[in-house]
């Protein structure tokens, strides 16, 4: 019993590692709505997407289709849909950083004022579909559990390095920047210096030739 409560309490916790977002929201005509998220390099992500009807039981209308992009953090288009009422896609991420999906509506008179759509994304962890594992496997409910732990524990070993190679990147570019401004404190200290100087000098021979001195 007490086995179980701890394998319960570890997946309650390590499921904070895997990115899951679900939202719906409305999108206006002639608008960009994007939603980007950081997704760790090797990291499996699944995500699908519909049109609410504003009509149930009819066909959605042709003025409510739109299109999508899920682009990498260089750029990469990693899903395009032009002119669709839903969709999904599903990726294994070669970069690591923020990953954008961008819906929009072209703007044009038939178009409607808004759009509402629902969308889900997942990553990591939460991006494997356990029940076809399961089934496909045929194993037992504690072995398909540590399974599932395995790679939990997987991914928040591979998140705990990739958090430490971002913080040292942000360590290395607070010493550049530092090293930085010390530099350029000192030019502006020289510069300021060598400005005063010219001034006493030039004020020095001023008085000189006026035979003030």
């Amino acid at each position: 019993m007490s086995n179980s409560i701890l394998l319960l309490s570890i997946l309650t916790l390590t499921s904070t590692f895997s990115f899951v977002n679900s939202m719906r929201f409305e999108l206006q005509s002639g608008h960009t709505k994007c939603i980007s998220e950081d997704i760790k390099s090797n990291a499996m992500t699944v995500g699908k997407y519909s049109v609410v009807n504003p009509n149930e039981g009819y066909p959605i209308p042709d003025t409510h289709k739109i299109t999508i992009k899920v682009s990498s953090p260089h750029g990469n288009s990693n899903h395009y849909g032009d002119h669709v009422e839903s969709g999904n896609f599903a990726f294994t991420a070669v970069e690591g950083g923020d990953y954008t999906a961008c819906f929009w509506i072209p703007d044009s008179r038939m178009a409607p004022s808004t759009v509402t759509i629902e969308f889900e994304w997942r990553s990591g962890v939460a991006a494997k579909d356990w029940s076809k594992v399961a089934k496909k496997g045929q194993i037992e409910v504690m072995e398909f559990e540590l399974k599932k732990l395995y790679d939990t524990v997987s991914s928040i070993h591979d998140e705990m390095f990739y958090l430490r190679e971002r913080e040292e990147e942000m360590q290395d570019l607070n010493k550049s920047t530092n090293s930085k401004m010390f530099t350029f404190s000192f030019l502006s200290i020289a510069v300021c210096l060598s400005v005063a100087g010219l001034q006493l000098w030039h004020l020095k021979t001023f008085f000189e030739r006026k035979k003030l001195l």
